[in-house]
């Protein structure tokens, strides 16, 4: 896409992307965002975050978009507070899953094990949403969620499978994990470095829910920006045609994109949306 074409859609991650550290949409790209939905491009998050963890920043902006939620495994309208569409991993593959896991884990301590479901909307009862087993160690502070025995983590179908091993770094986890599981089974990424795998159904990724956005709006491809950080943005930034890397993005993150711009605290997007709004 070249500077003079305005883009039809507008997609961005969140964490390290859209927000700087400080958890904080700027004021430079509150305004540039707000300028673009006057020129009637919409913008799509797209995130791994469950939609119960957008309100911080949806109450940061000037509109209720929709949202890409779970990598691409939930389509959440976040005007209607509805979940609109969901893929999810059956309990027979979650259980493969953690077997393969464990396996290829066993000589570095394993892993803990935890499931996200989609629920009907972002205010469903989170314990009942995001469900752990006592063996999973968290990888951020979390009082929204329910302690149950691993079977019951099993035992229902999950947007996400969470895979946990603290002594390593999730790149590490994946080198490990990865080429153990089937992809015609389940799609493995990660988002935060800190030993956290993240499990899908095959074929969901960002891209994946994207496409389900794009096909709404009547935009191609060509007609979409989008901008990401870490490994699960992969997938949408080298469908979209201008894939956009932060400043701080993963180095295979930036490898694959169009351009790199600047870090989330230094008004990344911004910058690069400015060309158009």
């Amino acid at each position: 896409m070249t500077d003079s074409l305005r883009p039809l859609l507008v997609a961005s991650d969140i964490d390290g992307t859209f927000i700087n550290s400080r958890d904080r949409v700027t004021p430079r790209l509150r305004e540039v965002v707000a300028r673009m939905l006057r020129r009637g491009t919409p913008l799509v998050l797209a995130t791994g975050r469950p939609a119960r963890w957008l309100e911080p920043v949806l109450e940061q902006i000037p509109v209720r978009p929709l949202c890409v939620c779970a990598n691409g495994a939930v389509i959440y309208d976040a005007a209607r507070d509805e979940v609109v569409a969901a893929r999810t991993l059956a309990p027979e593959t979650l259980s493969y899953v953690v077997a393969a896991a464990r396996a290829a884990t066993r000589d570095v301590g394993g892993v803990g094990i935890a499931a996200e479901r989609a629920g009907h909307t972002a205010h469903d009862d989170a314990a009942d949403l995001f469900v752990v087993a006592p063996s999973y160690d968290h990888a951020w502070e979390s009082i929204e969620h329910g302690e149950v025995g691993e079977d019951q983590v099993l035992g229902a179908p999950a947007t996400k499978l969470l895979l946990r091993n603290q002594s390593l770094t999730s790149e590490e986890l994946f080198e490990l994990v990865g080429p153990a599981i089937d992809p015609e089974r389940a799609h493995v990424t990660y988002s935060m470095p800190d030993g956290l795998l993240e499990v899908s159904a095959p074929g969901v990724t960002k891209r994946a829910g994207l496409t389900y956005v794009a096909d709404l709006v009547g935009a191609a491809p060509k007609d979409v920006v989008c901008f990401g950080d870490m490994p699960n943005d992969i997938e949408m930034l080298t469908w979209a045609g201008t894939g956009v890397a932060m400043g701080n993005a993963a180095a295979s993150v930036k490898r694959v994109a169009d351009e790199v711009t600047a870090s989330n605290d230094d008004d990344g997007v911004a910058r690069v949306l400015e060309r158009w709004f």
